[in-house]
């Protein structure tokens, strides 16, 4: 299945209810996987990005869905990427044109 990363920022309420309930992300978590996206891996960040979360999904419809439907709730906003493996990567060279 095709792998996604999604950079996410709080907003200010976002970072409030984060604060207040450190344990609603992984409800959040389930609510995704419900919406059929599979978490594989997810980090808090120091930067520019809140949070990366390295996902699957099986197209780019699901991965956007989900990413409007939590950006909706105004506590968030995602940048989604779709990412290649390397080597699917150097596969893809490889090919003739």
């Amino acid at each position: 299945m095709p792998i996604y990363l999604m950079l996410t920022n709080l907003t200010d309420e976002g970072r409030k209810a984060v604060k207040e309930k450190p344990g609603r992300i992984k409800e959040v978590n389930k609510e995704v996987e419900k919406m059929g996206v599979k978490i594989l891996s997810q980090y808090a960040l120091l930067g520019a990005y809140d949070f990366v979360n390295v996902l699957e999904a099986p197209d780019n419809q699901t991965i956007a869905r989900v990413a409007v439907e939590l950006g909706s709730r105004g506590t968030l906003n995602t940048t989604t990427l779709a990412a290649l493996s390397v080597d699917e990567f150097i596969d893809m060279l490889k090919k003739k044109k």
